[in-house]
């Protein structure tokens, strides 16, 4: 669509065409997700530092927490813009305010993960939702059809976002139970909304637009894997371990994209229900691939002795996350697509990927690499199917 200049009239907020043909992600989409490059990055790097020094259950419960506001931040404004990207002047510079929101929330999730100090998030997080809630507004003031669901999205979301920052005046153990109740209520408010009338959204459009963020996810373990090489050419020893792991690390986020982009997933989205498990099942799918990237780290801190945890600790931190990535795919787009026996087959190569914590040194790297390759070779077709731009 053509851009309006600053001096220039705003735009109805009119629904986009869900039908469109040629819908792919606008520049503007792509620079905002740059951002969330920034959000990612910090909560994984701050995930490894506490799994290696063996605060893997404190490390693990904040970077979960901390990354609902990221995954939640991103789906939000990912969502509207298939619905309402009029991309005039306003809606520019409130994507922008979003944009600065999350910066925010990144700078503070050391601090919530490691002290579960929430307030900086909270702030970068309320920020970036109450510019939201102005585009919601310019819906309900600008299209009548759909005022109602454009009112509800504005008063949900609002009411949750002063309750989060009444949380922060909570005791410790309220304000954790708080956490999780008000996550629900932010998951109840697309579904509270949308049941008034539903917004459009174009499949092609937004199952892009989550396999890009996968992509952005994946970039975190091709770092990871690239530090193993860094570490190598520095330290002057474990080389050929270091090697391996950096080998095998790339081959794991090769096997993991190709299992992801295995099939199309535009049809899963044809209904109010599908779109919601589609969308919130990418919670687990998202938080795995960012947590694999900061398992590869602590596998290279186990190999130069230079974490403070078990073997088998340092295991799990890789293992589980490329389990959890292959099944939540295999559940959600790949399941009804293989027969019976190729069903099986990809059970057991995720057995294999979780098996291979119980294995000594480089073998849980190595095995975690054939297990996720026999995942993704179990999706192959004979004629595979490639993700063109619609």
């Amino acid at each position: 669509m053509s851009t309006t200049p600053l001096t220039g009239a705003l735009r109805r907020m009119t629904g986009r065409d869900p039908h469109e043909r040629g819908r792919a992600a606008s520049p503007l989409e792509l620079f905002f997700d740059l951002v969330f490059v920034v959000a990612v990055s910090f909560s994984s790097v701050q995930l490894h530092h506490m799994e290696a020094s063996g605060n893997l259950g404190l490390g693990v419960l904040g970077y979960l927490m901390v990354f609902f506001a990221i995954w939640w931040s991103w789906m939000n404004f990912t969502w509207f813009a298939t619905s309402f990207d009029t991309d005039d002047w306003l809606y520019r510079i409130l994507t922008f305010v979003q944009m600065a929101g999350v910066l925010v929330l990144a700078s503070g999730a050391a601090d919530a993960m490691e002290h579960h100090d929430f307030a900086v998030i909270t702030l970068g997080y309320a920020i970036m939702r109450l510019a939201l809630v102005t585009q919601w507004l310019r819906v309900a003031l600008t299209n009548p059809p759909l005022r109602g669901t454009a009112l509800r999205y504005a008063a949900g979301i609002t009411a949750v976002q002063i309750a989060w920052i009444l949380r922060l005046a909570l005791p410790e153990a309220a304000g954790f139970i708080g956490f999780f109740v008000l996550a629900a209520a932010e998951i109840a408010v697309p579904i509270w909304a949308e049941s008034h009338r539903p917004t459009p959204w174009n499949p092609h459009h937004i199952t892009e637009r989550y396999g890009l963020f996968t992509l952005i996810l994946l970039g975190e373990s091709i770092l990871a894997s690239a530090n193993a090489v860094v570490e190598a050419l520095e330290a002057g020893n474990h080389i050929p371990e270091l090697l391996t792991i950096s080998a095998a690390g790339l081959a794991i986020a090769a096997g993991m994209w190709w299992i992801y982009f295995s099939r199309e997933h535009h049809h899963h989205i044809n209904s109010l229900r599908s779109s919601l498990t589609y969308g919130y099942t990418h919670y687990l799918i998202f938080a795995a691939a960012g947590a694999y990237s900061a398992g590869i780290e602590v596998i290279i801190d186990t190999t130069t002795h230079h974490a403070h945890t078990t073997e088998l600790t340092a295991a799990a931190t890789l293992t589980i996350p490329v389990a959890l990535f292959i099944l939540s795919i295999w559940a959600l787009t790949i399941r009804t697509t293989l027969s019976t026996p190729r069903n099986a087959t990809m059970l057991a190569a995720a057995g294999v990927v979780l098996g291979a914590t119980f294995l000594p040194g480089l073998g849980v790297i190595v095995t975690v690499a054939v297990g996720t390759a026999i995942a993704a070779a179990t999706t192959s077709r004979t004629h595979p199917a490639h993700t063109h731009r619609p």
